[in-house]
């Protein structure tokens, strides 16, 4: 499991989801995704006023982050992690 450090709460499935995604992530990648993902999730979340990181800001990150060299990857990633990210697109 990938530590997450931060200050925000993070809705405990979409943690999960978020955490078997990460492992799924090629080793080299792994690490500057997470410091990525988890900031522009937790501005996400703030951006929608809550104080709860949900799937919503986790996967809006990865849609906005992620370069789209690798966006087929990761959209296969989001699948095996069971994130229904196609109703943020």
């Amino acid at each position: 499991m990938v530590s997450i450090q931060t200050n925000m709460h993070w809705d405990n499935e979409s943690l999960s989801k978020y955490n078997k995604m990460l492992n799924l992530i090629p080793v080299f990648h792994r690490r500057l995704a997470q410091e990525v993902v988890n900031k522009k999730a937790e501005q996400g979340a703030v951006a929608r006023g809550s104080s709860t990181v949900e799937e919503v800001d986790i996967v809006q990150a990865f849609l906005t982050e992620v370069p789209k060299a690798f966006y087929s990857l990761m959209i296969r990633i989001m699948d095996e992690a069971g994130f229904d990210y196609k109703k943020y697109i």
